[in-house]
Protein backbone atom coordinates (compact mmCIF):
# COMPACT_ATOMS: atom_id res chain seq x y z
CA UNK A 1 0.00 0.00 0.00
CA UNK A 2 1.18 3.31 -0.69
CA UNK A 3 0.78 5.95 2.02
CA UNK A 4 0.38 9.38 -0.04
CA UNK A 5 -0.06 13.01 1.79
CA UNK A 6 -0.94 15.50 -0.69
CA UNK A 7 1.05 18.54 -1.39
CA UNK A 8 -1.23 20.79 -1.78
CA UNK A 9 -4.52 22.92 -0.20
CA UNK A 10 -6.12 23.12 -3.99
CA UNK A 11 -9.15 21.12 -4.13
CA UNK A 12 -8.79 21.24 -7.79
CA UNK A 13 -5.80 19.39 -7.39
CA UNK A 14 -6.60 17.23 -4.34
CA UNK A 15 -9.65 16.00 -6.49
CA UNK A 16 -7.75 15.26 -9.75
CA UNK A 17 -5.50 13.52 -7.59
CA UNK A 18 -8.06 10.62 -7.20
CA UNK A 19 -8.61 10.17 -10.34
CA UNK A 20 -5.12 10.66 -11.27
CA UNK A 21 -3.57 8.25 -9.19
CA UNK A 22 -6.28 5.55 -10.15
CA UNK A 23 -4.61 5.64 -13.76
CA UNK A 24 -1.35 5.90 -12.50
CA UNK A 25 -1.40 3.16 -10.15
CA UNK A 26 -4.14 0.88 -11.80
CA UNK A 27 -2.38 -2.64 -9.41
CA UNK A 28 -1.21 -0.26 -6.28
CA UNK A 29 -3.18 -0.10 -3.02
CA UNK A 30 -3.18 3.62 -2.63
CA UNK A 31 -4.23 5.39 1.28
CA UNK A 32 -4.00 9.29 0.05
CA UNK A 33 -4.70 12.20 2.84
CA UNK A 34 -5.11 15.84 1.40
CA UNK A 35 -6.21 19.24 3.42
CA UNK A 36 -8.79 21.29 1.06
CA UNK A 37 -8.59 25.42 1.23
CA UNK A 38 -12.06 26.50 1.30
CA UNK A 39 -14.12 24.43 -0.64
CA UNK A 40 -17.80 22.76 -1.69
CA UNK A 41 -17.32 19.15 -2.82
CA UNK A 42 -20.28 18.06 -4.39
CA UNK A 43 -21.67 14.29 -5.80
CA UNK A 44 -21.04 13.47 -9.37
CA UNK A 45 -24.98 13.04 -10.11
CA UNK A 46 -26.16 16.22 -7.70
CA UNK A 47 -26.94 19.49 -9.43
CA UNK A 48 -24.68 21.92 -8.06
CA UNK A 49 -26.69 25.10 -7.99
CA UNK A 50 -28.82 23.12 -5.94
CA UNK A 51 -26.62 22.45 -3.23
CA UNK A 52 -24.70 25.09 -2.71
CA UNK A 53 -25.50 29.12 -1.61
CA UNK A 54 -24.00 30.55 -4.85
CA UNK A 55 -23.96 34.24 -3.80
CA UNK A 56 -21.97 32.89 -0.45
CA UNK A 57 -19.68 30.52 -2.35
CA UNK A 58 -18.55 33.56 -4.74
CA UNK A 59 -18.57 36.49 -2.03
CA UNK A 60 -16.14 33.93 -0.23
CA UNK A 61 -14.04 32.59 -2.75
CA UNK A 62 -14.88 29.05 -1.84
CA UNK A 63 -14.25 26.52 -4.83
CA UNK A 64 -16.61 24.10 -6.15
CA UNK A 65 -15.85 20.75 -7.19
CA UNK A 66 -17.66 18.00 -8.19
CA UNK A 67 -15.94 14.51 -7.58
CA UNK A 68 -16.15 11.33 -9.45
CA UNK A 69 -18.25 9.56 -6.64
CA UNK A 70 -21.73 9.77 -5.83
CA UNK A 71 -23.28 11.28 -2.37
CA UNK A 72 -24.08 14.61 -1.00
CA UNK A 73 -22.31 17.72 -1.22
CA UNK A 74 -19.65 18.61 1.66
CA UNK A 75 -18.10 21.67 2.76
CA UNK A 76 -14.11 21.48 3.38
CA UNK A 77 -11.49 23.97 4.74
CA UNK A 78 -8.40 23.48 6.44
CA UNK A 79 -9.84 22.57 9.75
CA UNK A 80 -11.35 19.20 7.93
CA UNK A 81 -9.00 15.95 6.89
CA UNK A 82 -9.45 14.11 3.93
CA UNK A 83 -8.66 10.06 3.19
CA UNK A 84 -9.46 8.17 0.49
CA UNK A 85 -8.70 4.49 -0.29
CA UNK A 86 -7.74 3.02 -3.58
CA UNK A 87 -8.52 -1.30 -3.38
CA UNK A 88 -9.06 -3.85 -5.76
CA UNK A 89 -12.01 -4.49 -6.49
CA UNK A 90 -14.15 -7.13 -4.97
CA UNK A 91 -17.77 -8.65 -5.68
CA UNK A 92 -19.55 -8.21 -2.49
CA UNK A 93 -18.15 -5.43 -0.81
CA UNK A 94 -19.05 -1.86 -2.95
CA UNK A 95 -22.25 -1.22 -0.54
CA UNK A 96 -20.03 -1.97 2.87
CA UNK A 97 -18.34 1.07 4.10
CA UNK A 98 -16.93 -0.43 7.64
CA UNK A 99 -13.70 -1.59 5.99
CA UNK A 100 -11.75 1.28 5.08
CA UNK A 101 -13.96 3.68 8.02
CA UNK A 102 -12.50 1.21 10.66
CA UNK A 103 -8.90 2.54 10.98
CA UNK A 104 -10.84 5.72 11.82
CA UNK A 105 -12.63 4.26 14.41
CA UNK A 106 -9.89 2.28 16.05
CA UNK A 107 -7.48 5.46 16.28
CA UNK A 108 -10.75 7.33 17.61
CA UNK A 109 -11.46 4.38 20.25
CA UNK A 110 -7.95 4.44 21.27
CA UNK A 111 -8.32 8.23 22.40
CA UNK A 112 -10.85 7.10 23.93
CA UNK A 113 -13.48 8.79 21.59
CA UNK A 114 -16.79 6.48 20.80
CA UNK A 115 -16.55 6.99 17.23
CA UNK A 116 -18.82 4.33 15.43
CA UNK A 117 -19.92 3.54 11.62
CA UNK A 118 -23.88 4.16 11.99
CA UNK A 119 -26.49 4.05 9.17
CA UNK A 120 -24.78 3.85 5.06
CA UNK A 121 -21.96 5.48 5.34
CA UNK A 122 -21.73 7.95 8.30
CA UNK A 123 -18.97 8.14 11.28
CA UNK A 124 -20.45 9.59 14.35
CA UNK A 125 -19.85 10.57 18.05
CA UNK A 126 -22.77 10.77 20.66
CA UNK A 127 -25.14 10.54 17.80
CA UNK A 128 -23.55 13.50 15.93
CA UNK A 129 -21.79 13.06 11.74
CA UNK A 130 -18.04 14.05 11.78
CA UNK A 131 -17.32 11.90 8.47
CA UNK A 132 -19.44 11.19 5.54
CA UNK A 133 -17.89 8.77 3.43
CA UNK A 134 -18.69 7.88 -0.57
CA UNK A 135 -17.47 5.10 -2.63
CA UNK A 136 -16.83 4.46 -6.77
CA UNK A 137 -16.20 1.41 -8.60
CA UNK A 138 -13.85 2.41 -11.90
CA UNK A 139 -10.99 0.37 -13.37
CA UNK A 140 -11.07 -3.14 -11.71
CA UNK A 141 -10.79 -0.78 -8.41
CA UNK A 142 -12.90 0.56 -5.64
CA UNK A 143 -12.17 4.37 -4.15
CA UNK A 144 -13.77 5.14 -0.62
CA UNK A 145 -13.44 8.45 0.13
CA UNK A 146 -14.29 10.61 3.52
CA UNK A 147 -14.04 13.96 5.46
CA UNK A 148 -13.23 14.67 8.70
CA UNK A 149 -13.97 17.68 10.44
CA UNK A 150 -11.56 18.27 13.12
CA UNK A 151 -11.99 21.92 14.03
CA UNK A 152 -13.90 23.11 10.61
CA UNK A 153 -15.63 26.30 10.60
CA UNK A 154 -19.33 25.83 11.07
CA UNK A 155 -20.58 28.81 10.62
CA UNK A 156 -19.34 29.08 7.04
CA UNK A 157 -20.42 25.13 6.38
CA UNK A 158 -23.54 25.99 7.04
CA UNK A 159 -24.15 29.26 4.71
CA UNK A 160 -22.27 27.70 2.12
CA UNK A 161 -24.53 25.05 2.00
CA UNK A 162 -27.62 26.58 2.23
CA UNK A 163 -30.24 27.08 -0.26
CA UNK A 164 -33.75 27.69 -0.55
CA UNK A 165 -35.16 24.33 -1.70
CA UNK A 166 -38.12 26.29 -3.55
CA UNK A 167 -35.76 27.32 -5.95
CA UNK A 168 -35.51 24.48 -7.92
CA UNK A 169 -37.20 21.55 -8.61
CA UNK A 170 -35.14 18.62 -9.89
CA UNK A 171 -33.98 15.10 -10.25
CA UNK A 172 -30.64 15.31 -8.58
CA UNK A 173 -29.56 13.29 -5.54
CA UNK A 174 -30.08 16.11 -2.55
CA UNK A 175 -27.25 16.28 0.43
CA UNK A 176 -28.75 15.48 3.62
CA UNK A 177 -28.68 17.60 5.93
CA UNK A 178 -26.98 16.05 9.28
CA UNK A 179 -26.43 17.19 12.70
CA UNK A 180 -22.20 17.30 12.80
CA UNK A 181 -19.81 17.70 15.19
CA UNK A 182 -15.83 18.74 15.22
CA UNK A 183 -13.63 16.28 16.42
CA UNK A 184 -11.63 18.35 18.65
CA UNK A 185 -14.77 18.81 21.08
CA UNK A 186 -13.51 15.24 22.02
CA UNK A 187 -10.07 15.81 21.47
CA UNK A 188 -7.20 17.36 23.58
CA UNK A 189 -7.20 21.06 22.36
CA UNK A 190 -3.58 20.71 20.89
CA UNK A 191 -4.40 18.50 18.38
CA UNK A 192 -4.04 20.04 15.33
CA UNK A 193 -5.12 18.58 11.40
CA UNK A 194 -1.60 17.45 10.97
CA UNK A 195 -0.78 16.39 14.32
CA UNK A 196 -4.12 14.06 13.62
CA UNK A 197 -3.12 13.15 10.14
CA UNK A 198 0.25 11.91 11.49
CA UNK A 199 -1.60 9.54 13.91
CA UNK A 200 -3.94 8.44 11.37
CA UNK A 201 -0.91 7.17 9.16
CA UNK A 202 1.16 5.49 12.11
CA UNK A 203 -2.85 3.60 12.12
CA UNK A 204 -2.65 2.46 8.73
CA UNK A 205 1.50 1.82 9.11
CA UNK A 206 0.92 -0.71 12.14
CA UNK A 207 -2.18 -2.20 10.06
CA UNK A 208 -0.62 -2.97 7.22
CA UNK A 209 2.95 -4.44 6.92
CA UNK A 210 3.67 -4.06 3.31
CA UNK A 211 2.51 0.29 3.83
CA UNK A 212 5.15 2.72 2.64
CA UNK A 213 4.87 6.17 1.97
CA UNK A 214 5.43 7.47 -1.30
CA UNK A 215 5.94 11.44 -2.33
CA UNK A 216 4.27 12.44 -5.35
CA UNK A 217 7.27 13.20 -7.72
CA UNK A 218 7.46 16.45 -10.41
CA UNK A 219 5.75 14.28 -13.36
CA UNK A 220 3.22 13.28 -10.96
CA UNK A 221 2.00 16.39 -9.89
CA UNK A 222 2.23 17.97 -13.34
CA UNK A 223 -0.25 15.30 -14.14
CA UNK A 224 -2.28 15.70 -11.55
CA UNK A 225 -2.51 19.59 -12.45
CA UNK A 226 -3.00 19.28 -15.94
CA UNK A 227 -6.14 16.96 -14.97
CA UNK A 228 -6.83 19.72 -12.49
CA UNK A 229 -6.58 22.31 -14.94
CA UNK A 230 -8.90 20.57 -18.00
CA UNK A 231 -11.60 18.85 -16.01
CA UNK A 232 -11.86 19.59 -12.23
CA UNK A 233 -11.28 23.26 -12.33
CA UNK A 234 -13.93 24.08 -15.34
CA UNK A 235 -17.13 25.32 -15.61
CA UNK A 236 -17.87 22.47 -17.63
CA UNK A 237 -17.46 19.69 -15.37
CA UNK A 238 -18.29 21.50 -11.75
CA UNK A 239 -22.08 22.99 -13.04
CA UNK A 240 -22.73 21.99 -16.63
CA UNK A 241 -22.99 18.06 -15.87
CA UNK A 242 -25.97 18.99 -13.68
CA UNK A 243 -28.49 16.77 -14.23
CA UNK A 244 -32.00 18.70 -15.90
CA UNK A 245 -34.19 20.63 -12.93
CA UNK A 246 -36.74 23.69 -13.35
CA UNK A 247 -35.30 26.72 -11.78
CA UNK A 248 -38.13 29.57 -10.22
CA UNK A 249 -37.58 32.89 -8.54
CA UNK A 250 -38.80 36.50 -8.19
CA UNK A 251 -37.90 39.38 -6.88
CA UNK A 252 -39.61 43.12 -6.79
CA UNK A 253 -37.79 46.29 -8.10
CA UNK A 254 -38.59 49.70 -8.82
CA UNK A 255 -39.99 48.93 -12.20
CA UNK A 256 -42.37 46.23 -10.39
CA UNK A 257 -42.46 42.64 -9.73
CA UNK A 258 -40.34 40.01 -12.05
CA UNK A 259 -40.59 36.35 -12.10
CA UNK A 260 -38.41 34.24 -13.65
CA UNK A 261 -38.87 30.05 -14.64
CA UNK A 262 -36.26 28.24 -16.16
CA UNK A 263 -35.87 24.64 -17.70
CA UNK A 264 -31.91 23.61 -17.64
CA UNK A 265 -30.01 20.80 -19.15
CA UNK A 266 -26.41 20.53 -18.49
CA UNK A 267 -26.15 23.72 -16.55
CA UNK A 268 -27.46 25.50 -20.61
CA UNK A 269 -30.82 27.58 -20.25
CA UNK A 270 -33.02 25.34 -22.98
CA UNK A 271 -36.45 27.15 -21.86
CA UNK A 272 -36.94 30.23 -20.61
CA UNK A 273 -40.50 32.28 -19.69
CA UNK A 274 -40.29 35.72 -17.45
CA UNK A 275 -43.48 37.13 -15.63
CA UNK A 276 -44.46 40.32 -13.67
CA UNK A 277 -45.79 43.77 -13.48
CA UNK A 278 -43.49 45.66 -15.29
CA UNK A 279 -43.77 47.89 -18.12
CA UNK A 280 -41.79 46.96 -21.50
CA UNK A 281 -41.45 48.78 -24.98
CA UNK A 282 -40.81 45.57 -26.67
CA UNK A 283 -41.43 42.09 -26.42
CA UNK A 284 -40.22 40.13 -23.42
CA UNK A 285 -40.07 37.43 -26.05
CA UNK A 286 -37.21 39.06 -27.61
CA UNK A 287 -34.86 38.97 -24.04
CA UNK A 288 -36.62 35.27 -23.52
CA UNK A 289 -34.76 34.44 -26.84
CA UNK A 290 -31.73 35.67 -26.05
CA UNK A 291 -30.77 33.70 -23.08
CA UNK A 292 -31.76 30.63 -24.62
CA UNK A 293 -28.87 28.64 -25.04
CA UNK A 294 -26.80 30.42 -22.16
CA UNK A 295 -24.80 28.78 -19.41
CA UNK A 296 -26.88 29.27 -16.28
CA UNK A 297 -24.14 30.72 -14.40
CA UNK A 298 -24.38 34.10 -13.18
CA UNK A 299 -21.40 35.66 -14.20
CA UNK A 300 -22.05 34.92 -17.83
CA UNK A 301 -25.76 35.84 -17.68
CA UNK A 302 -24.65 39.34 -16.18
CA UNK A 303 -22.28 39.57 -18.87
CA UNK A 304 -25.34 39.19 -21.39
CA UNK A 305 -27.35 41.90 -19.23
CA UNK A 306 -25.00 44.39 -19.58
CA UNK A 307 -25.11 44.40 -23.64
CA UNK A 308 -28.62 44.86 -23.53
CA UNK A 309 -30.61 47.54 -23.24
CA UNK A 310 -33.12 46.16 -20.36
CA UNK A 311 -35.07 49.18 -19.77
CA UNK A 312 -36.97 48.17 -23.12
CA UNK A 313 -37.83 45.41 -21.34
CA UNK A 314 -38.34 45.95 -17.71
CA UNK A 315 -38.41 49.78 -17.65
CA UNK A 316 -35.94 51.46 -14.96
CA UNK A 317 -33.71 48.78 -14.52
CA UNK A 318 -30.39 47.61 -13.97
CA UNK A 319 -28.43 44.54 -15.02
CA UNK A 320 -27.35 44.09 -11.18
CA UNK A 321 -30.96 43.98 -10.08
CA UNK A 322 -31.93 41.31 -13.08
CA UNK A 323 -29.29 39.24 -12.07
CA UNK A 324 -30.60 38.55 -8.74
CA UNK A 325 -33.11 36.79 -11.11
CA UNK A 326 -30.72 33.96 -11.85
CA UNK A 327 -28.58 33.09 -8.61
Amino acid sequence: MLIIDSPSNDAYFNIASEEYLLHRFPDEEIFLLYVNAPSIIVGRFQNTLAEINLEYVTENKIKVVRRMSGGGAVYHDLGNLNFSFHSPAESDDFLDFSKFTQPVVDLLTGLNVPAKLEGRNDLVVEGKKFSGNAKLARNGKIIQHGTILLNSEMSVLSEALKINPLKFRDKAVKSVRARVTNLIEYLPKETTVESFKQLLINQILNENKDARIHHLNQDEIIGIETLASEKYSTWKWNFGTSPAYDFNKAIKVAAGFIELHLDVKKGVIQNIKIFGDFFASKPIEELEERLVGEKHDPENIHKVLTSLKLTDYFGNVTADEVIDLFR
